[in-house]
This record gives C-alpha cells, sequence and structure tokens, in this order.
C-alpha cells in the first residue's frame, strides 16, 4: 500500500480501536477527549510521517502515541485530579493508572463493549447508527451525511445530542449482565442490520460508499460471532443474511449507478467465496431451537444466491416470506413475497395479492404491477410504470423505470 493510501486506511482501521480502548478507561462522558486524542494521534503521522518516512510498524507507532498523548493529557489536566484518579483509587498498582492497554484482547473487548453502550436503549436508533459509524467504523461527518441523505449540520446535532445521552445517563463501557445480555444484544443486531441496509438499498450515488457500509457491518458482526458471550444463533444468521446479499453487490448496480433488478442481474458477478461463507453461517445458525426473522431471511436470501430459476425455488422462498410476514409483517416483505408469488405460482395469483397491498406511496409497488401486467395488458402495464416514474425521487430509478416504458413503445 501507497504511503499516500496508508493513513486513510489506518483511520478506517485504527481510529475506533483507539477511541473504544480510551472510552473503556475513562467513561464514555469523555467521549469527545477519546475522539480528540484519536484524531490528533493521526495528525501527528500526517506531520511526522510525511518527515520521517513510514515506520517499521505503523500501527503500534499510532498506539504508542496515543498512549503517550493520553497520559501526557491526564497529567496535565484538571479532568484527571477530578474525574480519572476517584475512578482509579482502588487500583492495587497506583503506577498503572495511567496505562493505557492497547493489546489486542483488550482492543477487540473494548470495541464489542463499546458497541453495546452506543445501542443502548436511551438512544434513538437513527443516533445508534450514527454513532456506530462514526465511533466504531470510523467514518467521517460528510460520509455519515451522505449516507443518510441529509447535511453534515444535521448528522452533527444528532451524534451531539447522542453523546448529551450518554453523559447524563453515565451509560458504562461494559458488557451487559447475563440476565440482560440478550435483550441488549436484540438492539446490537438492529443497529447492525440497519447500517447494512444503508449500504445496500441506499439511493446514494457514491458505490464505494455503499460498499463500505456493507463491509462494516460484516465486520461489527463477525466481531459478536468471535467472541463466546455473543456468537448465539441469530449473531449468526444476521452475518449469513449479509454475506449472502454481499455475494450479489456488484451485479446489482449499473455503471452509471442504476439498480440492476435481480431477474437481470448477470449471475457471473455473484461473488462464490461469499455466498459459501454465507452457507458457513447459516449452518452455524441452525443451534439452539428458535427461529429469529434473521433466520428466515437468510434463507431466502440463500435461495436467492441460487441461479437456476425453477418453480421450486420460487416455492421455498415463498414458503420462508409467508413465515416471516406471521412473525413480523412489514410492507417490504409483503412486496417482495408478491414476486416470489408470481415467480412460483403465476401472475394470475401474484396480481391480485400485489393490488391488496395498496402501497400507494411506494414507488417499487407500481414498478412490480408494471412488471406483472406486461403480458396481460401493456396499456395497463404502462399506467403503473408512469405511476412508479412520478414517485421515483433519484434520477438513476426515473432513468431505470423509463427504460422499462420505452420497451413497452418499441
Amino acid at each position: 500500500m501507497e504511503d499516500r493510501e496508508l493513513i486513510p486506511h489506518l483511520f478506517r482501521t485504527e481510529y475506533r480501536k483507539i477511541v473504544s480502548v480510551l472510552c473503556r478507561k475513562f467513561g464514555l462522558a469523555e467521549m469527545e477527549v477519546a475522539e480528540d486524542i484519536a484524531s490528533e494521534t493521526f495528525l501527528t503521522a500526517t506531520q511526522t510521517w510525511g518527515v520521517e518516512g513510514t515506520p517499521v510498524n505503523p500501527t503500534a507507532w499510532l498506539y504508542s502515541v496515543a498512549r503517550n498523548k493520553a497520559s501526557n493529557l491526564l497529567r496535565r489536566h484538571q479532568l484527571f485530579e477530578e474525574k480519572i484518579r476517584p475512578q482509579l483509587e482502588n487500583e492495587v498498582n497506583a503506577t498503572d493508572e495511567l496505562e493505557i492497554d492497547l493489546t489486542e484482547k483488550h482492543v477487540d473487548d473494548s470495541q464489542l463493549q463499546m458497541m453495546f453502550a452506543l445501542c443502548h436503549p436511551l438512544v434513538s436508533q437513527e443516533a445508534q447508527v450514527g454513532l456506530c459509524l462514526r465511533i466504531l467504523c470510523g467514518f467521517g461527518i460528510e460520509e455519515i451525511a451522505d449516507a443518510f441523505l441529509t447535511s453534515k449540520e444535521t448528522i452533527n446535532k444528532r451524534l451531539l445530542r447522542a453523546r448529551d445521552k450518554l453523559r447524563e445517563e453515565n451509560i458504562k463501557v461494559v458488557f451487559p449482565e447475563s440476565q440482560e445480555i440478550e435483550h441488549r444484544l436484540e438492539r446490537v443486531l438492529t443497529t447492525i442490520y440497519l447500517l447494512f441496509n444503508e449500504g445496500y438499498y441506499s439511493i446514494t450515488k457514491d458505490q464505494i460508499l455503499r460498499k463500505d457500509l456493507c463491509l462494516e457491518a460484516i465486520r461489527l458482526c463477525t466481531m459478536l460471532v468471535e467472541n463466546k458471550l455473543t456468537d448465539t444463533p441469530p449473531v449468526n444468521a444476521l452475518l449469513s443474511l449479509m454475506c449472502f446479499h454481499a455475494s450479489r453487490f456488484d451485479a446489482r448496480f449499473s455503471e452509471s449507478g442504476e439498480v440492476i433488478l435481480y431477474n437481470q442481474q448477470d449471475t457471473s458477478l455473484w461473488n462464490a467465496d461469499w455466498i459459501a461463507k454465507g452457507g458457513y453461517f447459516l449452518h452455524r445458525a441452525g443451534r439452539g431451537g428458535k427461529i429469529s426473522t434473521y433466520h428466515l431471511e437468510a434463507g431466502i436470501a440463500y435461495w436467492n444466491t441460487q441461479r437456476d430459476d425453477t418453480p421450486e425455488k420460487w416455492e421455498r422462498i415463498l414458503e420462508f416470506y409467508d413465515k416471516l410476514l406471521d412473525i413480523k409483517y412489514t410492507p417490504v416483505a409483503a412486496l417482495n413475497r408478491t414476486y416470489a408469488l408470481s415467480k412460483a405460482k403465476g401472475n394470475d395469483l401474484a396480481i391480485p395479492a400485489a393490488e391488496k397491498l395498496n402501497l400507494t406511496d411506494n414507488f417499487f409497488y407500481f414498478s412490480l404491477l408494471g412488471e406483472l401486467y406486461i403480458e396481460r395488458d401493456a396499456e395497463m402495464a404502462s399506467r403503473y410504470f408512469e405511476q412508479a416514474l412520478s414517485l421515483a425521487k433519484t434520477s438513476t430509478d426515473k432513468n431505470s423505470i423509463q427504460k422499462r416504458l420505452n420497451t413497452l413503445y418499441n
């Protein structure tokens, strides 16, 4: 990796580790101090490495500088005497009170504990995703704003409110108690799921950002799988689901950024390694008798990676959707079920099922109806595509729908 690419890469991989360890040491009340120390560490690296060259072990250099900056700040800052020292008075060895433990196990544990802290129920779901992107994924404010399709000012305010909430409620960077961990883990999984979806279904034009969001969600979930306290069937099911989806990422978008529908994707672009990983974690998810929504969605995603377009395949997908909707109804799942129904049982059954959904504010709904009516009634299909076009918000979606309309007229 070239020197000019190294520091941005290390920022993405090491910033979160430094901040997590410092917050675990000093508490979430000093999150901004931890972020400042981490940011200053990378600023020092930029200034120093440009003159002296890249050190032999860049990561160890960063950890050493971060450790020294933290210790120096504590020694000279009133914060140490008023807030930190009382927390450390009970430590057996007073000489160790300023040590910042950046060993691999401590770093990994700190990141997991940070994940639970940031996903605390007292923080809004939207803010949890933003905090995880910033603290645990190393995304800049501008990148987060692009992901949420909003302004940097909005993101800054959202994160500030979330930090204030964590500080006011004195949330600790620790693992939840054993009797609480399952409930808290659900919240963490929801945040990771939403983070992945921000990347996979985002309408931002930045395809690199989309992919990075997905990979960060997979990384966070992998950390949960690798820890015995959080290596549960639902965690493995979610990781399986994301791996299956990631396998088709490159086939979902054209070079111009337009979404390519499932039945029009180039299956040679599907990634076999990701499919194999998805299968591995789906197998591990089979432990225990409880079936979560992640299990069912992973089952659907698995069948969607099977290239043979047979009625049997779609019948299995339809079964999974039926079970999923029994547990948790969502309009998106109901809409997707209708497409599976058309493939498994034909359009004569799918059309009335789709029309019953009546999702009149959803352009995907009218796009699907347009597809279902193409062979039966081209004029009706055209009307539905026109309605979809009127509801589409991005130029790429509008272009995609217009292309379908053009095929009807030619």
